[in-house]
Formats: C-alpha cells, structure tokens, sequence
C-alpha cells in the first residue's frame, strides 16, 4: 500500500505542553480513525517506535485546513510544523481523508505528501 508524509502545523509556539486533555485524546484515538477509513498510521513523531523517512521531492503536496482541502504546501500560513508522522492509504484521496480526521486541522493544519511513487496501474 501507498505510504504518505504527514506534517502537522500548529500555530506557535506549537508546545505540548499547552496541548488539551481532548487533544491529547484525540491524538491517542487519531490511529484507530484513520484504521476505520482504510488506512494504518506508521509511525512518526507521535506514537512509539519512530523510524525515519524520506520525502517524494515533488511539489505534489496536499493541504488541509479546516474543511479546506488544496493542493501544495501550507507555506503561506501563520503555522510552525509541530508533528509529523507516516500512514498508508489505498490512495492519497483515503489518505486526504484520514488528514482532515486529525484534531490539528482545527486549529492549524496538515500537509500530505506521498512518500513512494504510486504504482502505475
């Protein structure tokens, strides 16, 4: 399956320290969503066992914000990266999807990259 990047943006400072009980919690049960929606959360600078990886050096990111979806980077934006992990999704539309579920997109934003080309079908 397909594997994506996922930068998390917050506004900053982007401390976890200042992070609420309930976006702790929906930090914990962020995984088991993107499970519901066809895909599987990796790892990254969030959950346990974190192991490194490597960007598609395209610029073919997707951003969400809120219940925008758009193509390229947040780089505009009033943000700080604050998180990044790695899931795999059928697709990046599933993988857009499992983005817009993640609790920063209320209050920041997520940027979704591939990390492997796609297979050509």
């Amino acid at each position: 399956m397909p594997q994506y990047g996922v930068l998390v943006y917050l506004p900053a400072p982007a401390d976890p320290i200042g992070f609420t009980t309930g976006y702790i919690e929906a930090i914990d049960d962020y995984p088991e969503r993107v499970k519901r929606l066809g895909g599987k959360v990796l790892g990254g600078s969030y959950f346990a066992n974190q192991r490194g990886f490597a960007f598609d050096s395209s610029c073919g990111a997707v951003s969400v914000e809120a219940d925008e979806v758009r193509t390229g980077p947040l780089l505009a934006l009033p943000l700080v990266p604050a998180a990044f992990f790695v899931l795999s999704a059928p697709d990046m539309k599933t993988a857009v999807q499992a983005a817009q579920a993640h609790p920063a997109t209320a209050t920041g934003g997520i940027e979704v990259r591939g990390l492997y080309p796609e297979p050509k079908t």
